[in-house]
């Protein structure tokens, strides 16, 4: 599952790499071999998603189900639509959709999701027993296949396995256990973020992506934990998701800091805003001025200049 950030901050005198996320590796869709159409499948219980092919020309559509290979192992998922362009995928993670849901399936897994909520309080009731710090999430019986999933969060390690020996004996089938973060934990219940809308992490269709202090920064936001942190304590999902258009309107922008000759004084960029499309300088004669980024343009010799 996703990686854990450490503690926020609330003051500039709190180390900034407490942020930071311990993976900030980015997959990139290269030497990619697609055969199209490429679906992406959703994972309804959990909130992941996968990309898949079809056997036999099979052609799905939006909100359809089907028996699929995951992780864990052959599941039902959700169709959400075909991939034109899919972004940061390796290609061990295609897989293949085995086939469409038949109506019969379908009632299956109405009888699966009846017993997931007859299995909370079942492993309530063995945690309790057995005197563990651990605080259930999720329950999910896989479709194809006699597997018991129970996402956990804990703020420490747990050696559950006369637990686990407890759940096989009642549930007569493998029983795995999977502690979470608390990223996940939000995933999987969602929720609304201080915007109003669904959580990022629950409401888009992705992975979770590494989130670091310099998107904050970059951004121009306050560093202050409590405007850039979640319901679930770490770094807002929106501050990655919106860091690429950033990063691209950026490249086309004159950088904060740089001096620049105009109306006959010597001018320092103070604020470049993307969104506003605005640029603050001051300059040495004590003017403030705020100028539309169009104005900015290069040179012959690659140096920003004001038309």
């Amino acid at each position: 599952m996703s990686d854990i950030f450490e503690s926020d901050i609330d003051d500039e005198n709190e180390n900034l790499q407490s942020l930071e996320d311990n993976d900030t590796s980015v997959v990139e869709t290269e030497n990619l071999v697609i055969d199209f159409p490429l679906y992406h499948i959703k994972l309804e219980y959990s909130s992941e998603t996968l990309y898949a092919k079809t056997q036999n020309n099979l052609k799905l559509n939006a909100g359809d189900y089907v028996i699929t290979p995951t992780r864990y192992g052959k599941d039902m998922g959700k169709v959400l639509g075909e991939s034109k362009k899919p972004i940061g995928i390796k290609q061990s993670d295609i897989v293949t959709v085995d086939r469409k849901a038949t109506d019969e399936d379908m009632k299956k897994r109405e009888e699966l999701i009846k017993k997931e909520k007859e299995a909370f309080p079942i492993f309530k009731e063995k945690v309790a027993q057995h005197k563990l710090d651990m605080k259930l999430v999720e329950t999910h019986f896989l479709f194809d296949e006699q597997k018991a999933l129970f996402f956990f969060s804990s703020d420490n390690r747990v050696d559950f396995r006369d637990l686990v020996k407890d759940l096989v004996s009642v549930f007569k089938m493998r029983i795995e256990l999977r502690q979470i973060g608390v990223r996940d934990e939000s995933r999987i219940t969602g929720g609304l973020g201080v915007c109003g809308r669904p959580f990022c992490c629950h409401g888009v269709s992705d992975k979770l992506r590494p989130v670091s202090i310099r998107m904050a920064k970059d951004q121009n936001l306050s560093l202050n934990s409590m405007k850039i942190s979640g319901q679930c304590g770490r770094l807002l999902c929106c501050l990655s998701y919106e860091f690429d258009w950033y990063n691209e309107a950026h490249k086309k922008l004159p950088t904060e800091g740089l001096h620049i000759h105009y109306d006959g004084t010597n001018f320092r960029i103070t604020e470049v805003n993307p969104l506003t499309n605005m640029i603050k300088m001051s300059g040495e004669d004590g003017r403030l001025l705020e100028v539309n980024a169009k104005r900015f343009t290069k040179d012959s010799n690659n140096h920003w200049r004001i038309d």
